[in-house]
């Protein structure tokens, strides 16, 4: 984990909780030494990991927090976990996305992922039960609207959809 000191904050926080979990628990020296950054530093990514729920404070550090079967980190939590193979697996997915096709995405930090990919295929229709989906191709839109150029020619149509509530 050296040669770290210029990793976001969502990076470097993905690092600890990789390191709390695969070692059952860290030391804030530990960290600030493989991290290349101040205890403070480490203590605030300490203090907002907790507040996520994926890791608990003790003194001098932090351990895995003792999960239940039934929970399921919020998307925020896991968006920073594995970024690479989130972004290996949109890149693929979104390669075999036909122009004019219709997909479904559901909720999720990988789906969320792969609509980012999805913005350059033409005449895509979108259906999604995610909100945050949706909002990659509106503020896609959006963006492009502002720009003075109207509507972009070739953009998704997104159908957002209600029904039952879908693990993310």
């Amino acid at each position: 984990m050296s040669d770290n000191q210029n990793l976001l904050a969502e990076q470097r926080r993905a690092l600890i909780l990789d390191e709390v979990r695969r070692r059952g628990g860290v030391r804030v020296n530990e960290l600030t030494r493989k991290l290349n950054v101040s205890d403070m530093t480490v203590r605030r990514d300490l203090d907002a990991l907790a507040r996520q729920g994926v890791l608990e404070k003790v003194h001098g550090g932090a351990v895995p927090v003792a999960e239940a079967s039934t929970h399921e980190p919020g998307f925020e939590a896991k968006s920073g976990l594995e970024l690479s193979a989130k972004e290996d697996i949109a890149r693929a997915a979104a390669r075999m996305a036909v122009p004019g096709s219709a997909i479904a995405l559901a909720g999720g930090t990988t789906a969320f992922a792969l609509a980012q990919q999805l913005l350059e295929v033409p005449d895509l229709t979108v259906v999604t039960n995610s909100v945050r989906v949706a909002d990659v191709f509106y503020n896609a839109q959006r963006a492009a609207a502002s720009g003075g150029a109207g509507p972009r020619p070739g953009a998704a149509t997104v159908v957002l959809t209600g029904g039952v509530r879908t693990p993310s």
